[in-house]
């Protein structure tokens, strides 16, 4: 390994998947190595910062075992920096042994309805990142003046998007929520949300801790219909099979909801189960007025499966706003393949492969979600990450990994400063975060966002030098 010391790697991203692997690097005896950490925006974290519900603080404390990482010597931040606009592969390739991609998964999956893009009906990554104080979505101006919402989906992300819907101004004045968002929340005209399972609750992919929190609510009630909650024979077939106990666990819960009484609360959540969206209906205004469902019968399929079946026995919920939560899905990297059907970086174990040859691209890496599409949770990166890592230093040790010209740890630097790019260290992120947290202390809440670099810049006293870009 002394032929590539120092091992200079090149890190896309700051959410789990990328500390995980700088944590896994850092980790690797005998290697001496020197990573730089480019992430897109201004905050690292990633989805810990901007996915995690704002009310989930516990889960946000992840962070706690990533920061000690961004203060290691051998790492560097260069927050503010883009791939594919500030720098670009070629750019990598001259100044890195190897660059591994971890920047999650930066879109939604589409329903495929008639009415999709019709005012009012939106994505629930779009919601997540405008109550989460994205930088791409704080300026978004979301109408919370009707009277019942839909969220199509039952995973956990459609679970917080039902409960945030529903929180009272104490509760949201507990959280890191952004104050245009608490201000928005507080006076939503929102009292109904249903939540559409197109299968049942053997198949819900929502936790258990995320359903009995919607029970927990100060000033919300969760219905379930009886009759919806009960197994059809494919699904207590394939939860007699299931080796996972907690499923068993989750689908009782599900039960003795919908056969308690339902507590007299001003907001509801109703939690439906096989039934699916399959036109989304305009009002007057063009928005969206109601949303056309077809409820589902569950079969099972040949490999052992359960899949859902059209009745067409048909219902109209009204509902002013719609969020579909079917998932995530990854962007292409600019020069990097891509598998469009599955939104992932077509790879091997990590390793970015041609898809015309399956060859590996050398130097060339990817974990997290760009690597597996988005499952799991935080943890769940933490192997794969490990994974990919130890691909990587396969191939360092190997001799395989290109040369770059210039490896030198200032060469970077000079670029960035050559072509105007303003870039945030670990210095400034330090200091931005003692501002955060200073702010929220004042109010009572565990931090206050920035949620532009514009901002950002002016704090730091940065703002005649280095003006943001567009």
């Amino acid at each position: 390994m002394t032929a590539l010391s120092p091992l200079r790697i090149a890190v896309i991203g700051s959410g789990p998947a990328a500390m995980y692997t700088v944590e896994h690097l850092l980790a690797a005896p005998g290697i001496d190595v020197s990573i730089d950490i480019f992430e897109r925006l201004f905050a690292p974290f990633g989805l810990v910062r901007y996915g995690v519900a704002p009310d989930h603080q516990k889960i946000k404390g992840v962070t706690r075992t990533f920061e000690p990482l961004l203060h290691d010597p051998r790492v560097r931040l260069f927050a503010a920096v883009e791939i594919g606009r500030d720098l670009s592969l070629d750019d990598l390739a001259r100044h890195y042994h190897a660059a591994c991609f971890a920047a999650g998964a930066q879109s939604d999956r589409r329903m495929g309805i008639p009415g999709e893009d019709l005012p009012g009906s939106l994505p629930a990554t779009t919601f997540v990142a405008w109550y989460n104080g994205h930088p791409d979505a704080a300026t978004l101006a979301i109408d919370l003046q009707r009277e019942a919402a839909v969220v199509v989906g039952v995973g956990n992300v459609a679970i917080d998007v039902a409960r945030i819907l529903v929180l009272t101004p104490g509760e949201l004045r507990r959280t890191d929520m952004p104050r245009y968002a608490i201000d928005a929340l507080e006076a939503s005209r929102i009292r109904e949300v249903h939540v559409l399972g197109r299968r049942g609750p053997a198949q819900a992919a929502f936790t258990t801790p995320e359903l009995k929190e919607l029970t927990a609510l100060e000033a919300a009630a969760l219905r379930i219909d009886p009759a919806e909650a009960a197994l059809d024979p494919a699904s207590a077939a394939e939860l007699e099979r299931s080796p996972d106990r907690t499923l068993a666990r989750k689908v009782q819960l599900i039960q003795e909801i919908a056969a308690a009484p339902v507590p007299c609360r001003p907001r509801t959540i109703r939690l439906r189960f096989r039934i699916s969206p399959v036109e989304l209906l305009p009002g007057d205004d063009g928005a969206v007025a109601a949303v056309r469902c077809v409820r589902n019968r569950l079969v099972a399929t040949p490999a052992g499966a359960v899949a859902a079946e059209p009745t067409g026995e048909e219902e109209t919920i009204p509902a002013g706003l719609v969020f579909r939560s079917v998932g995530y899905r990854g962007l292409p990297v600019p020069g990097l393949p891509f598998d469009e059907r599955l939104g992932v970086v077509p790879n091997r174990a990590g390793r970015v492969i041609d898809p015309a040859t399956g060859s590996p691209l050398p130097g060339r890496y990817v974990a997290g979600w760009l690597k597996r599409g988005p499952t799991g949770v935080i943890g769940t990166n933490k192997p794969d990450a490990a994974e990919t890592v130890r691909c990587l230093l396969e191939d360092a040790a190997a001799g395989i990994l290109p040369a770059p010209p210039e490896p030198g740890p200032a060469a970077i630097e000079a670029l960035l400063r050559a072509r105007g790019t303003p870039w945030l260290t670990c210095a400034d992120w330090q200091r931005l975060d003692e501002l955060e947290r200073a702010a929220g202390a004042r109010e009572g809440r565990p931090r206050v966002k920035f949620t532009s670099l514009a901002a950002v810049l002016e704090a730091l006293g940065r703002a005649a030098t280095a003006p943001p870009r567009p």
